[in-house]
C-alpha cells in the first residue's frame, strides 16, 4: 500500500535522508558504509566523549564503551547504558554520539554507549553478552563516576532498543544488575515482524527507511543457527519471552507508521498485564526514525519526551 499521503509532512524530508536499500542485494560492508554516510548529517555531540574498554565476561573479547559525563552531575543521581540502532547489521556507538550526548546532558548523569559486535558476523547472543557485559563495567563504576548503581536505565533506538529490552530480560534473569527502568524509542522487538509468521500484518506500517525485507534480513543475520526455543528465547527477540513479570518500569516512543507499530503496542499491553509500569507514546503519521529530524513538530514532542523520561528514571528517589 502506498502510504505516503500518511506521513506527516514536516517528516518527509527525511525520505531523501534514508533512501530505500535493498539488504540482500549488498554486500554487508557495503550496506555499512552507506549507513555511515547517512549518519553524518547528525549534528555533533554536545559532550566528547571519553572511549574505554571493557572485559566481557562471556568470554568474547574486549568492549569499546563510549563514556559521556555531564559537566553538572546530578547529586543522587543514576546512570544510562545507550545501546544503538541499525538493524542489528549496522550502526556505530563511533558514528552515532549525539543522541547519548543529549541524554548525559538532560539528566545530568553518566551515559556510556556500548560498540556491541554486530550480526551477521557475530550473531545471537554476542551482542546481548556485549551489551550485559558493559551493563556490568557500569555497575562497577558507580564510585568512580559518583552514581547511585540502583538507578541504571538501559535505552536504545531501534535494534538498540530491541537489545535494551532483551536486556532487562537477560539481567533479571541473571540476577543483575539492577535496572531501574527502559527507555525504548521505537524498539525493535519481534523478529516475526514482516515474516510469514508475522501476528501482525498491518497494511499501513513499514514502507519506509525500514521495511520489511529489512527486517526479515537484520532479524536472520542475528538468528544464525539458533532456533529461538530454549529459555534465551526472550533474550533473542523479547516478544517471545513467556514471562514479562518483574522488569523495569518502560518508556516505549513509537510512530504509527513504523513497522514495529504494533510490536511495541503488543509488548506495551503485555508489560502491563504483567505488572510492570508502561507509559506509550504514539506519534501520528511518523515513520522510523522520524525524531532525527529536530525542525519536526512530531519530533520535537518526542524527544523532549524521551528526555524528560531519562531525567525522571534516573532522578534520586524522592526525599532524597
Amino acid at each position: 500500500m502506498d502510504t505516503r499521503h500518511l506521513v506527516d509532512r514536516e517528516i518527509l524530508p527525511l525520505l531523501d535522508l534514508f533512501p530505500r536499500v535493498d539488504l540482500d542485494a549488498a554486500p554487508i560492508a557495503d550496506i555499512r558504509a552507506r549507513a555511515a554516510q547517512t549518519y553524518a548529517f547528525m549534528p555533533p555531540p554536545v559532550i566528547a566523549p571519553e572511549e574505554r574498554r571493557v572485559p566481557s565476561v562471556h568470554g568474547g573479547p574486549d568492549i569499546a564503551v563510549f563514556l559521556y559525563r555531564p559537566p553538572a552531575p546530578r547529586p543522587g543521581g543514576g546512570a544510562i547504558l545507550h545501546i544503538h540502532g541499525g538493524g542489528m547489521v549496522m550502526g556505530s556507538a563511533t558514528q552515532i554520539q549525539a543522541g547519548p550526548a543529549a541524554l548525559a546532558m538532560a539528566a545530568g548523569v553518566p551515559v556510556a554507549s556500548v560498540e556491541y559486535r554486530l550480526a551477521p558476523e557475530h550473531p545471537f547472543p554476542a551482542p546481548q553478552q556485549d551489551c550485559h557485559s558493559a551493563l556490568l563495567w557500569l555497575a562497577g563504576q558507580a564510585d568512580t563516576l559518583g552514581f547511585d548503581p540502583a538507578r541504571i536505565v538501559v535505552a536504545g533506538e531501534s535494534a538498540g532498543g530491541g537489545l535494551a529490552a532483551a536486556l532487562a530480560i537477560m539481567a533479571r534473569d541473571l540476577g543483575g544488575p539492577a535496572i531501574a527502568g527502559q527507555l525504548l524509542t521505537y524498539p525493535m522487538l519481534d523478529h516475526r515482524t514482516g515474516g510469514d509468521s508475522c501476528p501482525y500484518n498491518n497494511p499501513v506500517t513499514g514502507e519506509f527507511i525500514w521495511t520489511r525485507a529489512s527486517n526479515r534480513f537484520g532479524w536472520s543475520a542475528l538468528q544464525g543457527d539458533y532456533a529461538a526455543d530454549d529459555a534465551r528465547k526472550g533474550w533473542f527477540s523479547p516478544s517471545l519471552a513467556d514471562d514479562l513479570a518483574n522488569l523495569p518500569p518502560a518508556y516505549i516512543a513509537t510512530g504509527s507508521l513504523d513497522l514495529f507499530f504494533d510490536e511495541n503496542l503488543d509488548y506495551a499491553r503485555r508489560l502491563t498485564a504483567a505488572g510492570v509500569s508502561v507509559e506509550l507514546h504514539s506519534y501520528a503519521g511518523a515513520i522510523h526514525a522520524f525524531n532525527a529530524l529536530p525542525d519536526a513538530a512530531a519530533a520535537q514532542r518526542c524527544n523532549a519526551g524521551l528526555l524528560a523520561a531519562a531525567a525522571a528514571m534516573t532522578a534520586p528517589p524522592t526525599g532524597e
